[in-house]
């Protein structure tokens, strides 16, 4: 086949499957029908559509072109993992914008730039088109329905509605299907909108977890507050159980997406059956084992995806690659490793290994069901760790900052005085690691006792979670040498932090 018969056959078929997805993007109800009726054969599909794209980027984005001379590519057919993976170090900082578009040219009218937190060290500027923008709405509409159903659904998007797109754009795409108030993350004004609306619809809040923590604690207790139903839809970083039991007595439902502003926002969902999945495998250590790997202690995210929009590969080392299959996308996402550590599995795979674990669990097979009923969502399953440098390494052990989170709230009574939390280790010979605590404002609390629960909390939490750490605690007294300081609301390490999102790591020179 010539070069030019082959590139002309790329791009009919390339935009024809673009047109075919956004068919089932039509309308939720569509797009619900599609999640309910996914088929492992389809996975194999998004692969050769995957190849496709990043085939359809090297014949028309200047970068791409120049990212595989540098790579030594040659052309192979139906060979996804034969093009060189692409990050934010070796593609996105060497090019320019427009040089990572199609034809290197940026759309003018209807796009919009995000910018990224710079939780990672440096904010990023990232274009999307009013296409991309589109499909993107369309995608979280049609999660909402399938995970928060009601007739009579009100927003309250407590996102930031500043640079931080996620804000502006589950705004407009809650508006396809709900009463929407962008109030952003503002306690007294989500509660003036409570107040003013009134019991009579069925609140939705849209927010980064540790606000929903915040409002929480802002709302419990409140005599006026009866009759109310609410529930959360949380993203932009993980969530852990006990943040979802915490915040249960108010929060009817909790549920979490992943997305990143290098990529997309809502490239995976929880559902019910993840939610239960992961409870299964925080409580049962054999079943975790059975479904992540033997000597696996940590306890990921869990949400269901859809490969024909975003598929996702793993490599040697576990870290996620990211193809996002559609033309509508101005700047191609293609193979893109974001820096966080996963595993793939298939809907069919993670219920063959409920059904061996079910011969010595009566009643495990029928939780499963119960539990994957609710949305019948039959797509694969994302385990998400997470970003795979955001550790705090200590006597052999990996502690992660969601760790920390299950230990300072798992039943701690002075946990509504708690405003965010740092981890770091001491600076010295002998480093030990050393959690920083940050008080609301205003919170009138014993600071030495709170310092003392969340270090038993937290010390508890590790040795359960970490059969590394639990090891070094019967070798070594001196492992729970852990320290917790308490800070003020916004002073010593917690001085003029103002971001959105919390930052969890730090290095403790900077923490006096």
């Amino acid at each position: 086949m010539s070069s030019f018969l082959r590139q002309w056959t790329l791009r009919t078929v390339s935009f024809a499957l673009t047109a075919l997805y956004r068919a089932y993007r039509a309308h939720p109800a569509v797009w619900r029908l599609m999640a309910r009726n996914y088929h492992p054969w389809m996975s194999r599909f998004a692969k050769l559509h995957a190849w496709m794209t990043c085939q359809f980027a090297a014949l028309d984005v200047p970068a791409y072109r120049t990212h595989l001379a540098k790579n030594g590519w040659r052309f192979r057919w139906f060979r996804l993992e034969s093009y060189p993976a692409t990050d934010k170090e070796g593609y996105v900082k060497a090019y320019q914008e427009h040089e990572r578009c199609w034809k290197g040219e940026i759309e003018i009218a209807g796009s919009v730039v995000d910018e990224s937190s710079g939780s990672s060290g440096t904010p990023y500027n990232w274009i999307r088109s009013k296409r991309e923008l589109d499909t993107v709405h369309r995608n979280v509409a049609g999660y909402a329905t399938l995970v928060f159903p009601s007739r009579r659904l009100f927003v309250v998007n407590a996102y930031s509605m500043g640079a931080w797109a996620t804000g502006t754009n589950t705004g407009i795409a809650m508006a396809r299907i709900a009463t929407v108030k962008n109030t952003g993350p503002d306690l007294e004004k989500i509660v003036d909108t409570l107040r003013h609306f009134g019991p009579r619809y069925d609140y939705l809040v849209t927010a980064y977890p540790p606000f929903l923590k915040h409002l929480r604690d802002r709302l419990a207790g409140e005599e006026w507050f009866t009759g109310y139903r609410l529930a959360g839809m949380v993203g932009g970083e993980g969530m852990t159980e006990a943040l979802r039991d915490y915040v249960g007595d108010v929060f009817g439902k909790v549920r979490s997406g992943y997305g990143a502003s290098d990529l997309t926002i809502g490239m995976g969902g929880e559902t019910t059956f993840t939610v239960w999945l992961r409870r299964l495998m925080r409580d049962d250590p054999e079943a975790r084992a059975a479904l992540l790997g033997p000597g696996e202690s940590r306890l990921p995210m869990v949400f269901q995806y859809n490969p024909l929009e975003t598929y996702l590969e793993t490599t040697d080392r576990g870290e996620l690659l990211c193809t996002i299959n559609s033309t509508a996308v101005m700047a191609p996402k293609l193979r893109y490793n974001i820096g966080d550590e996963a595993r793939l599995t298939a809907f069919p795979d993670i219920w063959e290994t409920l059904t061996d674990l079910a011969a010595t669990r009566p009643g495990l097979l029928v939780a499963a069901e119960r539990a994957a009923r609710r949305e019948r969502m039959r797509l694969p399953l994302l385990f998400l760790y997470g970003r795979a440098d955001s550790t705090v390494s200590y006597m052999g052990a990996n502690i992660y900052p969601q760790d920390v989170e299950y230990g300072l709230y798992t039943g701690n009574p002075h946990a509504e005085h708690i405003e965010s939390f740092r981890l770091a280790l001491a600076d010295g010979l002998d480093a030990r690691p050393v959690v920083h605590v940050q008080l609301r404002d205003g919170a009138d609390v014993d600071t030495a006792a709170l310092a003392e629960v969340c270090r038993t909390g937290v010390l508890t939490h590790l040795a359960s979670a970490s059969r590394d750490f639990a090891q070094s605690l019967t070798e070594d007294d001196s492992a729970a040498e852990l320290t917790v300081r308490v800070h003020p609301y916004r002073t010593g390490p917690f001085t003029g932090h103002t971001a959105i999102k919390n930052i969890y790591l730090m290095d403790e020179t900077r923490a006096a």
